[in-house]
């Protein structure tokens, strides 16, 4: 009988260990989006700029 309820005991903390440490990494996931977006948001402006510098030198290449 103590065999069994400490593997009971052992299976719900084994739970709750593992939700805390997938919740962790989530957390610490999202925080490096949040770290990284503007640098995300300056790379991408800075190709649309481009895009747009090179389509307005070579027009002929955009059927315009």
């Amino acid at each position: 009988m103590f065999t069994f309820i400490a593997t009971v005991i052992l299976y719900v903390f084994g739970f709750v260990f593992l939700y805390g440490v997938i919740r962790l990494a989530v957390r610490h996931g999202m925080e490096d989006l949040e770290a990284r977006r503007p640098q995300v948001q300056r790379v991408a402006q800075s190709a649309f700029v481009d895009d747009r510098a090179f389509m307005r030198e070579n027009a002929f290449l955009g059927g315009n």
